[in-house]
């Protein structure tokens, strides 16, 4: 499997989107401290673009590379490895791969402009949305062999828990409004990882203005200390099931 990382980690790191990803993060992490004269602005900026970017990119590239990789993936199906050691070993080459863009084009600017807690924080949080998307997307790419079909799922998944979901939240809560739905609101956040990923900046960043009423709710409950915790363990799970699915699937899959 460690042959299988490095193959894909190289392929990868030579792979231009890669470094035109890595280039734009970096020109937009330079930009926004340059043009910002308070810091904690700037990291609001950042994280709300580290929302939609990093989990676009991720779920795009992710897909596109396992298709585009058919071939290699079905030759080595053909040797004595096993399948499941196959994917983890793409898979963990692919999202290294981005991890390492993510250092190099937020992590690295952050650490140089404004090293401070706040700034590890958004560079984790990038780092999980990296991970918990790749996951769906290789999840996408195993489901179905249709190359159309995979891509516009791996979208519409990112489309949905960026845009549809709150919509829906919304929804209830406007339908429910005489209804006791604190409790429910947490549990409803949980079901999307771009609410969990703010929610946690957000309380780590302790702007109870900008948090939201899940935000709210979730410091009240339990705590920027507990809460945190929550959240990383919800993330977590956002992280290992999507995989762990696709390995199950895939070790079954006609090829």
């Amino acid at each position: 499997m460690k042959k299988i990382i490095k193959y894909s980690l190289l392929d990868i790191l030579r792979n231009r989107i890669i470094l035109a990803y890595t280039l734009l993060l970096a020109l937009v992490s330079i930009s926004l401290f340059l043009l910002e004269d308070n810091p904690a602005k700037a990291i609001m900026s950042l994280l709300n673009i580290s929302l939609l970017i990093v989990p676009l990119v991720s779920s795009i590239f992710c897909t596109i590379y396992l298709y585009n990789s058919a071939e290699f993936i079905e030759l080595l199906v053909a040797q004595p490895i096993k399948r499941s050691r196959l994917l983890w070993g793409v898979y963990l080459g692919m999202i290294t791969a981005l991890l390492v863009a993510l250092l190099l084009g937020i992590g690295l600017p952050l650490l140089i402009l404004h090293p401070a807690s706040t700034s590890l924080h958004l560079f984790l949080i990038s780092c999980a949305l990296t991970v918990v998307f790749a996951s769906l997307a290789t999840l996408s790419a195993v489901l179905t062999r249709d190359k159309a079909k995979g891509i516009g799922l791996s979208l519409l998944l990112w489309f949905y828990f960026t845009f549809i979901f709150d919509g829906l939240v919304l929804l209830v809560l406007f339908q429910l409004a005489d209804y006791p739905l604190d409790t429910a609101m947490i549990g409803m956040s949980m079901l999307n990882p771009i609410d969990m990923a703010r929610i946690g900046m957000l309380l780590q960043l302790d702007i109870s203005a900008m948090m939201g009423l899940t935000g709210a709710l979730f410091q009240d409950f339990f705590g920027t200390g507990a809460g945190l915790l929550l959240i990383t363990f919800v993330m977590l799970i956002w992280m290992a099931f999507p995989i762990l699915l696709a390995v199950r699937r895939f070790k079954n899959k006609d090829l």
